[in-house]
């Protein structure tokens, strides 16, 4: 059952590496679909692992797949941030129209 567990593991940064891929792009519509597909596996992966205990070497072997998540992670919000900040202006303009 180890191996399932990490193959959610992998399946997440799969879906992060998307994710950070439709980043560079700007598919802001790709990035949140990506968001979603991990969101939808980090919870199936919370429901599997409930538990059970990961083998040493899959502790380790998770580990380096976090740490890739992490990075790709930390890549996206600093694709994103701008981007963020010009929807939240676009946001609060509009919330003063309707006021």
């Amino acid at each position: 059952m180890s191996q399932a567990l990490i193959d959610y593991y992998k399946a997440i940064e799969d879906s992060s590496m998307k994710m950070l891929e439709a980043a560079k792009m700007e598919d802001w519509e790709g990035v949140v679909r990506y968001e979603g597909a991990c969101a939808v596996l980090i919870e199936q992966l919370r429901h599997q692992s409930q538990g059970e205990q990961l083998s040493a070497e899959h502790r380790s072997e998770k580990a380096r797949i976090m740490q890739r998540i992490l990075r790709n992670d930390a890549q996206i919000r600093c694709l994103t941030e701008p981007w963020l900040g010009e929807f939240e202006k676009m946001i609060s303009g509009r919330s003063q129209l309707v006021h």
